[in-house]
């Protein structure tokens, strides 16, 4: 394509040309020097939009300006998610080729609701669903679609769960159904709040949502959620959907899920997996073995905005047969009817409008190659026992929870006159407080236990060598 030179627009707006180059500058001067800005912002509520206008301008500003003010207003306010120091919760970094995509996206601007709105988008998704499951190494039978996050994914197969196990539920809803029993949703104890959030959403309840106890590592019993799905039937409840964790939250454990696909095939429950963080692993030969039984699975969530390098929003749902997906949400009034509907993104998911999401997954592929995407992922898990080792072999600290993938859960020994969960507590904030690096934390059997997590691509080996000795200086005078 060549440029035209017409402009777009009044013509006292700012150049597109003049001002996406100083964009560009902007970017590569605030990436070359991210890893010297604290990780957490400093500013306290109600600073940003104090700074900020109370009424829009009515004139063009100049772009400078603009950049000026992001500058001194948001960047300060930032938790900066790109930072190599950031090692809490689970990283959602953007890579390069991302953010090359979603200015390609933006200037686009296509929305993928119905195949004719945007082929190129509806087909390309399909490609890269097909990428991200071969990538992983799940069978051909699988297919999916791009969702914003796990939580929306969750709550999609949720609603293809509730559509399998209730009778007309599409039609009748859930309301004033006698016949019905009370409908029932299992994860483990350490399953994620999202499974909780599409209970509610789906009007099953909260108080529906059965959290099973798990075993020393912290996987669910399989045993015990045979328990929990007899002792429903037994009182007349209405068990739905199964959720399997691979990588949960709390500590990155797994779930058996093979004996778990027992047990809902026993039962004739949908067996749903939530593999947001830890799904791209299942590309290394040498970490399959914690992935047996995810084939087996009705639906499955994996984020390549998490341990990809792709920017946050990019979650995969896949699932062995899409119609029972689009049998319970599909809708399309007449102003949306089209000769070619098969394909059509919206029937899977609740929102209509779709982002060019595809495209990013595209870029990242093609960029690194699934060769350099596993290496990223052996790099991190690699960094993470190099810091676990540490941890071990200091005897004021303790590992709490077994290494799978690239997570390290530990804790602080507190010396006499200190509580546990204070002193770790104290640690915790000792650290962050630094700037450098950002932890988080967790509870896991009613203890406060601290996490790092190394899944940014921006993070190497002297940004986790950086995290042991803030740990150090924070065991030596902890906040």
């Amino acid at each position: 394509m060549r440029a035209s030179g017409q402009a777009v627009g009044p013509s006292d707006q700012p150049d597109f040309h003049s001002s996406a180059h100083q964009l560009t500058e902007w970017i590569e001067a605030y990436r070359s020097c991210l890893h010297e800005l604290p990780v957490l912002s400093r500013v306290q509520p109600g600073d940003v939009e104090a700074a900020i206008p109370p009424v829009a301008p009515e004139s063009p500003e100049n772009f400078a300006r603009i950049l000026s003010d992001l500058d001194t207003t948001i960047v300060p306010g930032l938790t900066h998610w790109n930072h190599p120091g950031f090692m809490a919760y689970f990283a959602s970094s953007a890579s390069d080729p991302g953010i090359l995509a979603e200015f390609v996206t933006a200037a686009l601007n296509v929305n993928a609701m119905l195949w004719r709105t945007s082929p190129a988008a509806t087909e390309l998704e399909s490609r890269m669903v097909d990428w991200v499951r071969d990538f992983v190494g799940l069978p051909d039978l699988f297919q999916g679609v791009i969702q914003d996050t796990a939580s929306t994914s969750t709550f999609v197969a949720l609603v293809a769960a509730r559509g399998r196990a209730v009778p007309d539920v599409r039609e009748l809803g859930l309301a004033g159904r006698s016949e019905l029993g009370q409908c029932t949703v299992y994860g483990s104890r350490l399953a994620h709040m999202s499974l909780d959030k599409a209970a509610i959403a789906a009007g099953l309840g909260h108080a529906n949502v059965r959290h099973v106890d798990v075993d020393e590592r912290y996987a669910m019993r399989a045993d015990a959620l045979d328990a929990a799905l007899a002792a429903d039937r037994g009182a007349g409840r209405h068990p739905v959907m199964v959720c399997a964790t691979l990588g949960t939250t709390s500590c990155t454990s797994c779930d058996p899920v093979a004996e778990i696909a027992d047990v809902c095939a026993a039962h004739g429950v949908w067996l749903h997996v939530d593999a947001a963080y830890a799904g791209p692993a299942a590309s290394l030969p040498e970490l399959q073995p914690l992935f047996d039984g995810w084939q087996r699975a009705d639906s499955i969530v994996l984020n390549p905005h998490k341990w990809m390098s792709v920017p946050i929003d990019c979650s995969v749902l896949l699932g062995r047969n899409l119609e029972e997906f689009r049998a319970s949400l599909a809708l399309t009034p007449e102003y949306l009817a089209s000769d070619t509907t098969e394909h059509n993104l919206m029937d899977v998911g609740i929102a209509l409008g779709r982002r060019f999401r595809a495209l990013k997954l595209w870029f990242v592929f093609r960029w690194y190659g699934t060769n350099g995407l596993r290496a990223m992922l052996r790099r991190h898990c690699e960094l993470a026992r190099e810091f676990a080792a540490r941890v071990a072999a200091d005897p004021r600290l303790e590992i709490a929870a077994p290494v799978l993938f690239s997570t390290v859960c530990f804790r602080a020994i507190p010396p006499a006159g200190f509580t546990e969960g204070d002193w770790n507590h104290r640690l915790l904030s000792a650290v962050n407080r630094e700037g450098s690096i950002f932890l988080s934390h967790a509870e896991l059997d009613g203890r406060f236990t601290i996490r790092l997590t190394i899944g940014s691509v921006h993070t190497q080996r002297e940004h986790v060598e950086s995290a042991w000795e803030s740990v150090e200086r924070a065991l030596q005078h902890p906040a």
